[in-house]
């Protein structure tokens, strides 16, 4: 029996961005979506019949949560549990261990490894709380830029009839309100970036552009490695936006490790586990990854969950728009960013999805 009894074709099972079975009375394999396939590095074919508890070792009572689950039947929760295969080191995981309607006495047991749902969480949070700061901003900025122009204007008009000490003083005036104007002005065009105009893009022809850019610039101390998987799709992007999400984040790497200089690696790969699931309560896949690792200093514990949030930043005198401006063009292109940080290594991951066949049909014509 396989997973598309559920649903029609099979949609929504398939999609689902964690490992799932349904098992029988016994506790035998019926079904695995395909990230289950992945979990247990096993096709599904290999796994029907099988006893769950033979492929998962789980440090919970799972007979017992079963039988409960049968007798009542109602989902059973089970937080903060060890799961492993027994190839690979336990890993921390949520399980949800639910009836089936349409099959009496079969179960559904879901498994929420920890690191899925802490990074989808924080990327939910992240573009809730950029949502609000931005529409903020962009206000705030329209109604301070008018007052200020009047400030600087006075400024210059009184240091005419000044000393040449107090017209220090003045033309300071002049100078700061010219810097929070400039700053205003960074706040508006981050609110006003256009729609992106996507099409298929070559990662790599993007990554080389950004790198190209970096190291005629901030980044000319920094030592770039490049390490690509050549094989990866394209990606269904804005090709200028994409490279100014890398180019953000290679300046962020070369800020982080200071005049000495460092190495940034950026790093591509691809990881068909992992999806995301949308509002519409369909799930996307995003498997090209991007990682841009640096072995700077690390992020500082009291900023690292709010890095990508708008005005957040981790440098004296920094804007903290940078970080937030990718965060939020990554979003638009149905995408998402993670981080993961400590003195000495520093990882930023884009994940992003595979361009529609036609469009890679229109890249190569």
């Amino acid at each position: 029996m396989t997973a598309p009894f559920l649903m029609p074709g099979g949609t929504i099972w398939s999609s689902l961005p964690i490992p799932a079975m349904i098992v029988d009375p016994d506790g035998r394999i019926l079904a695995i979506n395909p990230v289950a396939e992945t979990f247990l590095n096993a096709s599904e074919r290999s796994l029907l019949g099988q006893p769950i508890l033979d492929r998962l070792s789980i440090d919970a009572p799972m007979e017992e949560a079963i039988a409960r689950v049968r007798t009542n039947q109602s989902a059973v929760f089970i937080n903060d549990v060890d799961v492993t295969t027994g190839e690979r080191a336990p890993i921390q995981c949520n399980l949800q261990i639910a009836p089936l309607n349409d099959m009496p006495q079969a179960l559904m047991v879901m498994i929420w490894p920890r690191e899925i749902a802490d990074r989808l969480g924080r990327v939910a949070n992240s573009r809730s709380a950029a949502r609000s700061a931005i529409g903020m901003a962009e206000m705030l900025a329209h109604e301070i830029k008018n007052p200020l122009a009047g400030i600087s204007g006075a400024a210059q008009l009184i240091s005419l009839n000044l000393n040449a000490e107090d017209r220090e003083l003045a033309d300071l005036i002049v100078e700061e309100t010219r810097r929070i104007v400039k700053l205003l002005e960074q706040v508006e065009q981050f609110g006003n970036v256009r729609p992106p105009d996507r099409r298929a893009v070559n990662i790599h022809d993007a990554l080389d552009r950004a790198r190209r850019s970096a190291m005629v610039g901030f980044a000319r101390t920094m030592h770039i490695v490049e390490d690509y998987d050549p094989s990866l799709p394209a990606t269904f992007a804005d090709p200028d936006q994409l490279m100014q999400v890398f180019l953000n984040l290679i300046k962020n790497a070369a800020e982080a490790a200071g005049d000495q200089g460092g190495t940034i690696r950026l790093h591509t790969f691809y990881d068909f586990s992992l999806r995301l699931r949308r509002a519409d309560g369909q799930g996307s896949s995003l498997p090209l990854q991007v990682e841009v690792i640096d072995d700077g200093p690390g992020i500082k514990p009291e900023i690292a969950a709010a890095i990508f949030d708008p005005f957040v930043s981790g440098r004296e005198n920094g804007t903290g728009l940078g970080l937030a401006l990718v965060s939020k063009i990554v979003a638009d292109h149905g995408g998402i960013i993670t981080v993961d940080s400590a003195p000495g290594r520093t990882v930023f991951r884009v994940s992003l999805p595979v361009a529609p066949r036609e469009a890679t049909l229109a890249m190569e014509t």
